[in-house]
C-alpha cells in the first residue's frame, strides 16, 4: 500500500488526524519538500512529533528514481508526505500512476491547500477563482519580467470577472522563496494601479493578509515565507467588505 498524505500548510500539527494515523502506522515514510515546504517546522521536528523516521527524497529521487518508494509500498505500508495537499503536483500523480502500473494499492489523505486558505483568509469567494498561475524567478525562465503566459492568465480571468491565484516561485535547493513584494513589483509593470492581495504565512497562528495596489505592495514587507498573491476580478459587495475588514484594503479603491 502506498498512502499519499498531505501535511497541511504550516507545521507538524497541520496534518489531519487521518493523515497522522497513516503516518504513524507506516512501515516506511518518504517525503519531498522541493515543490513546497512547511515553513513552521523541520524534518527533525516532524520525526520527533510523530515518532517516525522520514526519508526525504529530492526531485530526481521522485521523478527519475522512485524505485525505493514503490518497493517499500509493494512489500509493506509506505507513506509519501508533501506539504499542502499531496495531489496538487503532477509529480505526485505520476508517482501514483507508477504504483498502479505495478499493481500497488494507493489511497490519498488530503491536506489543506494554499488555494482554499487564500479564499478563506481574504474572504474572496472560492467559486469565483479562475485558472491559477505561477510567477517564476527571472533566472528560472531565462527572460526578463513576467512571462507572457502569466500575463495572459491574469488578463483572461479579469476579463471574465474571476480572481487569479498567483503562486510564487520556490527554489528549495537554494532555500530561495519569492516574496509577495518582489512578485508585486514584477506584476505592477504589467498591471499598474491594480488591486492585489498578499497572503503570507497561511496556516500559521498569525498570517499576514494585505490588500492594496500592486505598486504599493511592492514597497511593503510581509515576513517569512511562504507567500502568494491574489489578483481579484470584480468584487461582490461581501467581498469588498471582507477585504476592508480582513485585509486592510483602502475602501476608496474598492468602489
Amino acid at each position: 500500500m502506498l498512502t499519499f498524505v498531505g501535511l497541511g500548510l504550516y507545521d507538524e500539527r497541520s496534518v489531519t488526524v487521518a493523515g497522522q494515523e497513516a503516518l504513524r502506522a507506516a512501515d516506511r515514510v518518504f517525503a519531498e519538500f522541493y515543490t513546497s515546504k512547511l515553513a513552521g517546522t523541520s524534518v527533525d521536528a516532524l520525526e520527533s512529533h510523530h515518532g517516525v523516521d522520514i526519508e526525504v527524497r529530492d526531485r530526481d529521487g521522485i521523478e527519475r528514481n522512485p524505485g525505493p518508494i514503490l518497493d517499500a509500498a509493494e512489500s509493506g505500508d509506505a507513506v509519501f508526505l508533501t506539504a499542502g495537499d499531496t495531489m496538487i503536483s503532477t509529480t505526485h500523480v505520476d508517482l501514483r500512476m507508477r504504483a498502479h502500473d505495478r499493481g500497488i494499492e494507493t489511497r490519498v489523505v488530503h491536506g489543506t491547500t494554499a488555494q482554499t486558505a487564500a479564499s478563506s483568509l481574504t474572504g474572496l469567494q472560492n467559486y469565483r477563482f479562475g485558472k491559477a498561475t505561477t510567477l517564476p524567478f527571472e533566472r528560472a525562465h531565462g527572460g526578463e519580467g513576467v512571462p507572457d503566459s502569466v500575463v495572459a492568465t491574469i488578463r483572461d480571468n479579469r476579463s471574465r470577472d474571476l480572481h487569479t491565484l498567483v503562486y510564487l516561485d520556490i527554489k528549495a535547493a537554494d532555500d530561495d522563496y519569492m516574496t509577495a513584494d518582489t512578485a508585486a513589483a514584477m506584476l505592477a509593470e504589467e498591471f499598474p494601479n491594480t488591486l492585489a492581495v498578499a497572503v503570507c504565512q497561511a496556516g500559521s497562528p498569525d498570517p499576514t493578509v494585505r490588500a492594496e495596489t500592486l505598486s504599493t505592495l511592492a514597497t511593503e514587507l510581509f515576513g517569512p515565507p511562504l507567500h502568494l498573491l491574489v489578483v481579484p476580478g470584480s468584487l461582490h459587495v461581501l467581498e469588498r467588505e471582507a477585504l476592508v475588514e480582513l485585509a486592510e484594503a483602502p475602501a476608496d479603491r474598492l468602489a
